[in-house]
């Protein structure tokens, strides 16, 4: 039988030790976690659940790298995110549109360079779910459909983004501590480093905004809504089909 691992992470405020005085409190990013652990403990996953201050940096990366000492070929890793996303300049040229995608740990930004380089730890077969309820502000315009929409789980009460104004604010404050993660050349190979597959079901396009709200996400509402209690049958492929349809564009 394969062994399958769950990391489900919430984050309802950051430390604004590192984001320049800014807490980013949201909602409903603990209530996700708690609800993507009940989800994929029902399908008989071992699961560790890390709620804002738990989720640091080194807690991710921690249990990410445990996974893969116990992971092999036909095993599963689920790991899903709810909170802030943000974005910092792409410095070793990986990123088309100049930018690194992040998300905002309570003690700092987790690189999505420094995400695919702790995929490259697990071993070839084993399959990677990852589910990202956050958004990715950068250089994007804003939409403010998102925070007037309502639907049958709750109202949606904001943006689940590090503010524009604040990016690069935060990266200069700790650029010392940035920049040699965004410089490794080596992350360009992260392909090639990875044996293990790796499948993104995430709320939104790197140049759009997800949703807070006072139950769950926007994204995490409606995959609630589509797994029914485990009712759902069909492919991860078709999952996304049936959660984007019921998505905003």
């Amino acid at each position: 039988m394969a062994t399958c691992i769950a990391i489900t992470i919430g984050l309802n405020a950051v430390d604004p030790a590192h984001y320049s005085g800014w807490s980013g409190e949201l909602r409903a990013c603990e209530f996700d976690a708690n609800d993507m652990a009940a989800i994929v403990k029902a399908q008989g996953f071992t699961v560790s659940t890390l709620l804002t201050q738990e989720a640091t940096r080194q807690a991710v990366l921690g249990h990410i790298s445990d996974a893969a000492e116990k992971l092999q070929s036909g095993d599963i890793l689920l790991l899903s995110y709810s909170g802030h996303g943000g974005q910092l300049p792409d410095l070793n040229g990986d990123e088309p549109d100049g930018l690194d995608e992040t998300w905002c740990l309570f003690n700092g930004e987790l690189v999505d360079d420094e995400l695919y380089q702790s995929f490259s730890q697990f071993a070839a077969g084993v399959r990677i779910l990852v589910f990202s309820d956050s958004c990715h502000s950068g250089t994007i315009t804003r939409d403010a459909y998102y925070a007037s929409i309502r639907r049958g789980i709750g109202e949606m009460t904001g943006e689940r983004c590090l503010p524009r104004e604040l990016v690069m604010t935060v990266y200069q404050a700790n650029q010392n501590f940035y920049d040699p993660i965004l410089k490794k050349r080596e992350i360009v190979k992260r392909l090639e480093m990875t044996k293990a597959s790796v499948l993104l079901i995430s709320g939104c396009q790197d140049n759009q905004t997800s949703a807070d709200g006072n139950f769950n996400g926007l994204f995490t509402g409606v995959l609630k809504e589509v797994w029914n209690a485990g009712k759902f049958k069909g492919s991860y492929r078709y999952f996304h089909r049936r959660i984007q349809r019921r998505m905003p564009p």
